[in-house]
C-alpha cells in the first residue's frame, strides 16, 4: 500500500498516544479513520483534532474494550457500514504491567493478555476479511521492544508482546501464501511518550527488588521513553508504505534487537548484572524516605 489516499483506517487505542498520531497522520495523507479507545474523552480530543486537520475525511468513533470479543467484530462490522470498506487495522492498544512471576496476580495476567495479546487476536480476526473484501489491505499489529528481549519484571509483558510477534509473523506469511492483496507488519517500538507508565499497574512484588515503591516503578520506566508518539507514528506508516515484515521504533529498539541477535542466551546474564546494579542504585538513593504512591 504506497498510498493512504481514500483509504479507511481502523485504529484502536486511538484516544491517546501512538494511536492518536496515527489518526491525525493518516487523515493528513486523505485517509478515512475510524478510531476507538475505553477513553471516550481522548476519543473526542482525537476526533476534534483530526477535523481541525482534515477536515474533508470521514471520521468515525466507537468506545471500545479490545479485550471483548464481541465488542471488537461488531465495532468492525460497523466500521465496514459507515466508511463502505476497510483497508488498514492498527491493533495498536495496550497495556503494562511490572511484576515478577511469583509474586504476579493471575487477574492481572489475566488483564494484560487480554488486552495486549487477545486485543489484537480479536482485530485481525474481525477486519481481516474486510481486508480482503476491499482487495487493498494491511494489518498493523503493535508488538514492543519486549517482543524481541526479555526483561526481569516484565514476564506479563514480555509474554503478551512475543506472543503479538509470533501470530503476525505467522500471519504475514499466511498472507503471503493468498497472495490475496493483504499483508501484515509487526511494529517493535522502544520507549515511546505515550500515557502508558502512568496507566501501568505496578506489583508490590517488585518492591525491594527492582525499585522502591509503585510510583518509583513508574517513574524509572518512563525515564526510558526517548521517541515521540508522532515520530513513531511517521516511522509505522513508512514502513507500511514500503510492506516492511518488521518496523523498529527508536535506537533502543535498534539496539535490543542487535543484542537478541548476537547473544540469544547470553544477553540475559547482562540485563541481570545491569538490572542489578540499577536497582542497588534506586535502593540505595530512596533509603529511609517515605513511601510514595500504591502498593499495587
Amino acid at each position: 500500500m504506497k498510498d493512504f489516499h481514500n483509504k479507511v483506517a481502523a485504529i484502536t487505542g486511538a484516544g491517546s498516544g501512538m494511536g492518536r498520531c496515527l489518526a491525525i497522520q493518516l487523515a493528513q495523507s486523505g485517509c478515512h479513520v475510524a478510531i476507538s479507545d475505553c477513553n471516550e474523552a481522548g476519543l473526542a480530543q482525537t476526533v476534534a483534532e483530526v477535523r481541525r486537520v482534515a477536515p474533508m475525511v470521514q471520521v468515525t468513533s466507537h468506545r471500545v474494550d479490545v479485550a471483548d470479543r464481541a465488542a471488537v467484530h461488531a465495532w468492525a462490522d460497523d466500521v465496514a457500514r459507515a466508511h463502505g470498506r476497510v483497508n488498514l487495522i492498527f491493533n495498536n492498544a495496550g497495556v503494562a504491567l511490572s511484576s515478577t512471576i511469583e509474586g504476579m496476580a493471575y487477574d492481572d495476567l489475566e488483564w494484560i493478555i487480554g488486552i495486549n495479546f487477545w486485543g489484537v487476536v480479536y482485530g485481525t480476526k474481525a477486519f481481516l476479511p474486510h481486508l480482503k473484501a476491499s482487495g487493498e489491505g494491511h494489518v498493523v499489529n503493535t508488538s514492543s521492544i519486549f517482543g524481541l528481549f526479555a526483561q526481569p519484571g516484565m514476564g506479563a509483558y514480555n509474554a503478551s508482546k512475543y506472543a503479538v510477534r509470533g501470530f503476525t509473523e505467522s500471519l504475514r506469511q499466511e498472507l503471503d501464501l493468498m497472495d490475496c492483496g493483504v499483508s501484515a507488519t509487526t511494529v517493535h517500538p522502544g520507549g515511546i511518550k505515550t500515557n502508558i507508565a502512568r496507566a501501568s499497574r505496578v506489583s508490590s512484588s517488585v518492591n525491594g527488588l527492582l525499585v522502591r515503591d509503585a510510583q518509583q516503578g513508574r517513574e524509572e520506566f518512563e525515564k526510558f521513553f526517548i521517541t515521540t508518539a508522532d515520530k513513531a507514528a511517521r516511522v509505522i506508516l513508512d514502513g507500511v508504505r514500503a510492506n516492511k515484515r518488521r518496523v523498529l521504533i527508536g535506537p533502543d529498539a535498534y539496539a535490543a534487537d542487535a543484542l537478541s541477535r548476537v547473544l540469544p542466551a547470553a544477553y540475559q546474564s547482562l540485563v541481570v548484572r545491569d538490572t542489578r546494579r540499577k536497582s542497588k542504585r534506586l535502593l540505595s538513593d530512596t533509603a529511609g524516605a517515605p513511601a510514595r504512591g500504591e502498593r499495587a
